[in-house]
C-alpha cells in the first residue's frame, strides 16, 4: 500500500499541457519603449542629494539677501579715536552718538564741535542703546554712523582716466581681504596720480569704516569701482590700449625697470597672502617685482602698491 501511495497535490490535470507561462516570451520587446537614461541624483525631488542641492540654493540666497542688505546699510565707527579720525579726514557721516553720562575729555569736545560744523546730528543715547548700534565694540561713549559707499561704475573708470588730463593711471585689486590695506591702497592712489580704483566682486574687502579711515578721507574723493568679472574688465582695458602690470615677487623685471610706467597703465596688486590669482597673472602684459634686502620676505600689498606707483609717478613726472 505504501508503494502505490501518490503525494498529495502531486496529480496533474490530464488536459494540462507543459509549457511557457502566459505572457509576451520577449516576443513585444521591440514594441517596449524605454524611459531613458536614469536622472542624476540631484535631479530626483525624493532623493536626498536633490534636497541638500535644494537646501544649498536656498541658503546662497539667504547669504545674498544677507550680503545686500549688509551693503546697502549704514555702518558705525566706534571709538573715540577712530571717530574723531574719520570726522578730521571729513568722511561722510549722517550722526554722531554720545552716550549720556560719559567723561568727556579733548577727543569728544573736538569731535562734537567738528559734527556740529559740518551739519551732523549729535544724537545723545544711552549706553545700552550705543552698544547695540555699535554691535557690542569698544566705543568708550562715541559711535560715528557712515553711510553706505557709493561705488562708480567700472566702465566709467577709463573715461574718468581719459578725461583727467594726463596718460590714464588705474589700480586694480586682486583678491586683497583687508579693509586697512584696501584704505592705504586708496590713500596711496590719490597721493600718486591714479585716476580710479577697481575691486572684484568675490573675495575682496569694501569700503567699511575701517577702510574710510585708514584712507585718510581719499575714499571721498577717489572713484572707486567693483568689477564683476576682474579679469575680464582687464582684458576690456587691455583692448582700450592699456598695459596691465602686475605686482609679484617673481616679476618679468623689477621697478627700477618699469619703462612702461609712462603710457596708459593698469597696476594691479594681488592678495595678501597668495599674490596674483593665476588668471590675472595670464592678463598681465608684465610683472613687476620690488628689489628688497636679504632677509626679508615680502611687503605688505599696501606698501609695495605704495612703493610701485611712486615709482610710476616718478617717470612721468621726468617725462614733463
Amino acid at each position: 500500500m505504501a508503494g502505490n501511495s501518490k503525494r498529495r497535490g502531486a496529480m496533474r490535470n490530464p488536459g494540462s499541457k507543459k509549457g511557457a507561462v502566459v505572457g509576451s516570451g520577449g516576443q513585444k520587446s521591440k514594441g517596449l519603449q524605454g524611459k531613458g537614461p536614469t536622472p542624476k541624483a540631484a535631479d530626483r525631488p525624493n532623493h536626498p542629494a536633490y534636497k541638500r542641492a535644494q537646501a544649498g540654493a536656498k541658503a546662497d540666497q539667504a547669504r545674498s539677501r544677507r550680503q545686500k542688505n549688509a551693503e546697502n546699510a549704514p555702518e558705525t565707527v566706534a571709538g573715540r579715536n577712530p571717530v574723531l579720525e574719520c570726522l578730521r579726514a571729513d568722511i561722510p557721516a549722517t550722526a554722531l552718538y554720545v552716550a549720556m553720562g560719559i567723561e568727556s575729555d579733548d577727543r569728544v569736545a573736538e569731535a562734537v564741535q567738528l559734527a556740529a560744523g559740518r551739519g551732523i546730528s549729535v544724537l545723545e543715547v544711552q549706553r545700552g542703546e550705543l552698544d547695540r548700534i555699535t554691535g557690542g565694540a569698544m566705543h568708550q561713549g562715541l559711535g560715528l554712523q557712515v553711510p553706505p559707499y557709493e561705488y562708480a561704475d567700472a566702465r566709467e573708470l577709463l573715461k574718468i582716466a581719459q578725461e583727467s588730463g594726463n596718460p590714464p593711471l588705474l589700480v586694480a585689486l586682486d583678491g586683497v581681504t583687508d579693509p586697512r590695506n584696501l584704505g592705504a591702497v586708496v590713500r596711496s592712489a590719490a597721493a600718486f596720480g591714479a585716476q580710479g580704483v577697481v575691486l572684484p566682486q568675490r573675495r575682496s574687502a569694501s569700503i567699511t569704516a575701517v577702510a574710510w579711515r585708514t584712507s585718510a578721507g581719499t575714499a571721498a574723493r577717489m572713484p572707486i569701482a567693483i568689477a564683476t568679472n576682474l579679469t575680464r574688465q582687464l582684458r576690456e582695458w587691455a583692448e582700450a590700449g592699456l598695459m596691465v602690470v602686475g605686482l609679484d615677487a617673481d616679476g618679468d623685471v623689477d621697478v627700477d625697470g618699469l619703462d612702461l610706467a609712462t603710457g596708459p597703465l593698469v597696476v594691479v596688486v594681488g592678495s595678501e597672502g597668495r599674490g596674483l590669482s593665476r588668471l590675472v597673472r595670464e592678463t598681465c602684459d608684465q610683472t613687476v617685482s620690488i628689489p628688497m634686502a636679504a632677509g626679508v620676505e615680502s611687503l605688505n600689498a599696501s606698501v609695495a602698491a605704495g612703493v610701485v606707483l611712486a615709482e610710476v609717478a616718478r617717470r612721468r613726472r621726468l617725462e614733463l
